[in-house]
Order: structure tokens, then C-alpha cells, then sequence
């Protein structure tokens, strides 16, 4: 039997081509996200506060940077965190606020609880315990607080803090400078609310650890 005709090649498989319009559409985006990217950058960089110390570890570490939010210079709200001026100082400062004018406010310390921070709200009703379980973990220096000015002093006593003014602490209560050191703060140097954090990218950028109050039934200041 003869042999047939030898098989013809199959085609070469070339792939399919992609249309111009979509190629130079995704690379328009491509551009436009790597330039998003690097604004964002250049913005943290320019706009962003670092922080530099432990004084309000773990909320916020150092080398963290964070962001103001607009139009919140000169308020004070309970537990915000903010940027301030303290009295005569021209550091800026990064602290909670605890007491608001007219409040009421003691540090008692005992050899169990040697930060129990006590607020009562608007100078009348029951006094209440500032609960923050980031000062659980690291407040072991017994101390006592306030004296007239809201600094240290030498037995727990409840304090009213002046109009216009706030009492104000660190979330690493053992190594802050902060009201206990500087008195009270001034609501008009308070220059912004911080917003969020944001940098690393890796953490969230919700401030968080915000306290709570609660029942208070230990010793009296």
C-alpha cells in the first residue's frame, strides 16, 4: 500500500492580542494608583505628627505618625486624644483627656491599686473610676494626686478643674509628664483632636483604648 501524503503543520497558537484602547487604559490607571500612592506618601510625610517618647504606649508607639482632625483646635471631649501646648511650655504634647471644667478629679493609690484615677463628673453626683486596662498593665509607682494646681501632691484629693481649663494624662501613666506634672491644661491650647493613625500602614487607624467610666467603691480621696 502507498503511504499518503505527509501531515500538514498545525498553526502556530499566537495569542490573542490585546485592543490598544485597553492596554493604554490600564495603563492610565496603573499611573494614576502609583501616583495616588505616592501623594498619600508625600501627604503622611508632610502632614503627619510622629511621635517621639513612650508616654502614650501602647495606643501610640513611637515612630508612629498621625493625622489632626480639621477644625477640632481649642475643644475638649472626654478621653480624646490631643495634641496640646501645656502651660508655659512650648512642647507639643500628645496626651488624654480625663477632666473637663468643672469636674472633679483624684488620683488614689494604694498598695493594690496604685493608679486609681477618679472623676466626678460636673463637680455633683457620684464619683466614678476612669477605667483603662492599658494603665492596668503599667502603672506600678504609687502616687497620689491633686493638688490645686492638678499636679502631684502629697495625699489623694478630689480636685475641681477650673473653667477653661482640663486635666489631662498619658496612657503609660509611669513615664508621662502630664497634668501631674504641668497642672492644668489650657483648652485654648489644645491644637487639634488627634484623627487617626497613619503610619505604619500595618496598624489599624483607629486610636483605640479609649476608657470607660465605672462604680467606684474604694477609699475616698
Amino acid at each position: 500500500m502507498a503511504p499518503g501524503p505527509p501531515p500538514r503543520p498545525r498553526p502556530y497558537p499566537y495569542p490573542a492580542r490585546v485592543p490598544v484602547t485597553v492596554r493604554r487604559a490600564a495603563g492610565a490607571v496603573l499611573g494614576a494608583g502609583a501616583v495616588l500612592c505616592l501623594v498619600a506618601v508625600v501627604a503622611v510625610t508632610a502632614l503627619g505628627i510622629r511621635i517621639d517618647g513612650t508616654s502614650m504606649a501602647p495606643t501610640l508607639q513611637e515612630g508612629d505618625r498621625i493625622l489632626a482632625a480639621p477644625g477640632s483646635a481649642g475643644k475638649a471631649h472626654r478621653f480624646d486624644v490631643v495634641l496640646l501646648r501645656a502651660t508655659g511650655k512650648d512642647t507639643l504634647l500628645v496626651k488624654r483627656v480625663i477632666g473637663l471644667p468643672g469636674d472633679r478629679v483624684g488620683i488614689v493609690s494604694t498598695p493594690d491599686e496604685p493608679f486609681q484615677v477618679l472623676v466626678q463628673e460636673g463637680g455633683a453626683g457620684p464619683v466614678r473610676r476612669v477605667v483603662a486596662p492599658q494603665w492596668a498593665s503599667q502603672a506600678r509607682r504609687t502616687g497620689a494626686c491633686c493638688g490645686p494646681d492638678g499636679t502631684r501632691s502629697a495625699r489623694s484629693e478630689l480636685r475641681t478643674v477650673p473653667e477653661g481649663s482640663f486635666f489631662y494624662l498619658g496612657d503609660n501613666p509611669d513615664l508621662s509628664d502630664d497634668s501631674r506634672a504641668y497642672g492644668w491644661g489650657e483648652i485654648a491650647r489644645i491644637e487639634a483632636r488627634v484623627g487617626v493613625r497613619a503610619f505604619p500602614v500595618s496598624a489599624s487607624p483607629d486610636i483605640g483604648n479609649r476608657p470607660v467610666l465605672e462604680e467606684y467603691r474604694g477609699p475616698g480621696p
